[in-house]
């Protein structure tokens, strides 16, 4: 009689996400595509991964561990790349194709395979998405060196990955599900959200349950307390890991909590020692001090990849186009004294993070349109300026701010010269 394989991490994990979906399925994306149906927030997507390049269209993509849906609304967000989704459930990829049929997406393909078997498919990608899946494979080296192999030279992966320090709390109970084995039976779960209900207000998760209406799905919460396989990456070993696999670090999709320029964080004693420190060190530092980042959601190249970022020396940044991030929100309401409007971008969850602006600033946020250059702005606010004098100088510290503070990102393809650029290779 032949002994039953004990069964690996991978197929356990595989296992988990066929009985537990997640995000859970959708029957309808109706509402998000009518989103995306403004072009300015493609070209702000698309300059969020590529500020140094002419905005196109038609790119192959890649959502790799795609999930349920996250595939097919990149098709219907994106209706011009050819899209393809991977994941290695076959209750995700079903749920994928259902909305493929659903809404005729001509440009989706979805393949039933783990990330690591992504060669495969024998095609090179311009953009690649992997959110929340790589902390959970046996080996995220592996997955991240398969997904590098496949990303074309000038091409942009954005990841996200757990952080530890935000997800104490959930590491506690993952701990204490696995002392009393606690399994994902629909009858274990609903036992643990009601014990869950027991947890002191000052426990760790307890933040995490009042926050974040995800743990009051029965998925979510399987997902997050008794997933078979969980890592984090602090800041430092985050950039280790990139390094071993080759691929630089280009920008945090949210940077503001990460600077210590920003929030209350500008205020203390120590924002100007921690002004000093190399970018690495300094989004480490902060970290530790904000203590609450529960995942890192990045963008990153090829090692070798001419991929740069705006920057404010030089005249260059006149001619940048900004664009406001869709997110960015003009508040009016129960102002700091001397503020004519506060910023904010609502992907934030720290408090702290609102950028109060005065009426010289304000004018130059409501003459952002997409099309509008700096220093086409600057000239438009000039007119109705006291003193337009200063007002290049000031125009190049505020939006310097708007774009750490999450408010812009800018098409900086004139100052480029790659704005009649075809190819992402």
């Amino acid at each position: 009689m032949t002994e039953e394989a004990e069964p690996t991490i991978t197929d356990r994990v595989q296992a988990f996400y066929d009985l537990h979906p997640y995000p859970p399925p959708v029957d309808e994306l109706d509402a998000y595509r009518r989103r995306w149906q403004d072009e300015s927030r493609r070209r702000a997507d698309f300059h969020l991964h590529w500020p140094c390049r002419a905005y196109r269209t038609g790119l192959q993509a890649l959502i790799a561990g795609c999930g349920t849906s996250q595939a097919a609304r990149h098709a219907l967000r994106q209706p011009d790349d050819a899209v393809v989704g991977i994941d290695f459930s076959a209750a995700s990829v079903r749920h994928s194709e259902t909305l493929k049929r659903k809404y005729n997406l001509a440009n989706l393909e979805v393949h039933h395979l783990p990330i690591e078997r992504v060669g495969e498919l024998g095609r090179c990608f311009d953009k690649i998405v992997c959110t929340g899946v790589l902390h959970h494979l046996p080996d995220p080296d592996a997955g991240l060196a398969a997904l590098r192999e496949v990303l074309q030279p000038g091409g942009a992966l954005h990841l996200m990955v757990y952080a530890p320090y935000g997800r104490a709390g959930v590491y506690m109970l993952q701990e204490y599900c696995r002392r009393l084995g606690i399994g994902h039976t629909d009858a274990e779960i609903r036992d643990l959200a009601v014990t869950l209900t027991a947890l002191p207000r000052a426990h760790p998760l307890a933040r995490l349950l009042a926050e974040s209406p995800d743990f009051q799905r029965k998925d979510a919460l399987a997902d997050a307390l008794l997933n078979p396989q969980d890592r984090a990456y602090s800041v430092p070993q985050l950039f280790d890991w990139l390094t071993r696999n080759e691929l630089r670090f280009g920008r945090w999709v949210r940077q503001a909590p990460y600077l210590a320029q920003c929030g209350a964080l500008a205020q203390t004693p120590h924002a100007a020692r921690l002004a000093t420190l190399p970018p690495a060190e300094h989004y480490a530092a902060v970290e530790l001090l904000r203590g609450v980042m529960a995942r890192h959601s990045l963008i990153v190249y090829h090692a070798a990849s001419r991929n740069s970022l705006p920057h404010f020396d030089g005249a260059g940044w006149l001619k940048y186009r900004p664009l406001r991030l869709p997110e960015s929100v003009v508040v009016r309401e129960r102002l700091p004294a001397g503020a004519a409007a506060v910023l904010i971008n609502q992907a934030h969850t720290d408090p702290d993070l609102f950028l109060p602006v005065d009426r010289v600033e304000l004018r130059q946020v409501e003459a952002i349109d997409g099309q509008r250059s700096i220093a086409e702005i600057i000239q438009q606010v000039a007119q109705h300026a006291r003193n337009s004098s200063t007002l290049q100088q000031q125009a190049r510290y505020f939006f310097t701010r708007l774009w750490q503070w999450d408010q812009v990102v800018f098409d900086a393809a004139d100052a480029s010269g790659e704005k009649n650029e075809r190819s992402l290779t």
